[in-house]
């Protein structure tokens, strides 16, 4: 029944809106059920008339925010995410009103993220995909105040063998690049830490992923001060283009290692955590960055590279 309500939210709010008060009235003691079938439909019937301007119009929106808030602690991994997919609907319901609730709003969002009771990630799915849509709309100091916690919390999940989790963080991640402004060293420091990461997902086996990393490496271009790179990911990266991949890297480690020198071992040891991976093609690429990176960085940052892990490392993966 929950996988009909949003054609039937739609629906009701296009051709039965004076009806909706009352339904909503109606329904609303169903939040409480203790039958999660019922807290499930209603919930995903909410969800979906949150997403039309209809609920603001008949002023219903504080009413259903507020029920989709108090589902954020309910028993039912479901519900939770469909509270979620509610709040973050109110972005193309009612975008005016996202800039009066955001403390609220990215709240919900963080609360969901750091749900510990969803084995599946789920709840955290739905609040990274939820915030993506309301952040065009929430104010700069709202973002700003849990932009690192957002941005470290999110981490984790650009490795997800879940490949939806990925496009998500990942997509996320480059949209919190536009709240940076004031974090510049801070934020800086995640963008390095995510770098590695990103540019050898560009050889994920999910086009999705791929093209979440284009984007989330063209928003990061512009913070990491070096106009080189920030050119080459524009330039690039635009989705409608395809990459030489190796091409790419060489000048990409070039760039690195004239802006970032004092970072290759840093960057090496990520990369040294990439020779398992599951993924064939990301395993392949992680020695290729290696190896780019040695040839560009000058001769004094090389002579303190620590060559036992990436011995160690190449043995482990099988590198001739």
């Amino acid at each position: 029944v929950s996988e009909r309500c949003p054609c039937v939210g739609r629906a009701m709010a296009r051709h039965a809106g004076p009806r909706l008060p009352l339904v909503v009235k109606n329904l609303l003691p169903s939040l409480s059920s203790i039958f999660d079938s019922q807290r499930v439909t209603t919930t995903a019937f909410f969800a979906q008339l949150l997403s039309s301007h209809v609920v603001n119009d008949l002023i219903l929106l504080e009413t259903m925010m507020d029920s989709m808030t108090g589902r954020q602690k309910d028993t039912c991994t479901l519900v939770r995410m469909l509270a979620l997919r509610g709040l973050g609907n109110i972005a193309s319901g009612a975008p005016e009103k996202v800039r009066k609730h955001g403390a609220k709003l990215l709240a919900s969002m963080v609360n969901g993220m750091d749900d510990r009771d969803d084995p599946h990630n789920l709840v955290a799915l739905e609040a990274m995909s939820s915030l993506s849509k309301l952040l065009d709309h929430l104010e700069q100091r709202d973002i700003q105040s849990m932009l690192l916690h957002i941005a470290i919390r999110i981490r984790p999940f650009f490795d997800s063998e879940q490949p939806d989790l990925r496009r998500s963080s990942i997509v996320l991640f480059g949209n919190l690049t536009k709240f940076s402004e004031g974090h510049g060293e801070v934020f800086l420091e995640q963008i390095l830490n995510g770098l590695v990461t990103l540019l050898l997902h560009l050889q994920d086996p999910r086009p999705d992923v791929v093209r979440a990393c284009k984007f989330a490496l063209r928003m990061c271009g512009p913070s990491m001060g070096c106009e080189g790179l920030c050119e080459m990911f524009l330039n690039h990266l635009r989705e409608d283009r395809s990459l030489h991949y190796g091409e790419f890297m060489n000048n990409v480690c070039k760039h690195l290692m004239q802006s970032y020198p004092e970072m290759l071992n840093r960057l090496i040891s990520t990369n040294l955590f990439y020779f398992k991976s599951s993924w064939v093609d990301i395993r392949a690429a992680a020695p290729m960055f290696i190896g780019f990176l040695v040839l560009h960085v000058d001769e004094d940052h090389c002579q303190q590279v620590d060559l036992d892990p990436l011995i160690s490392g190449e043995l482990a993966a099988g590198t001739p």
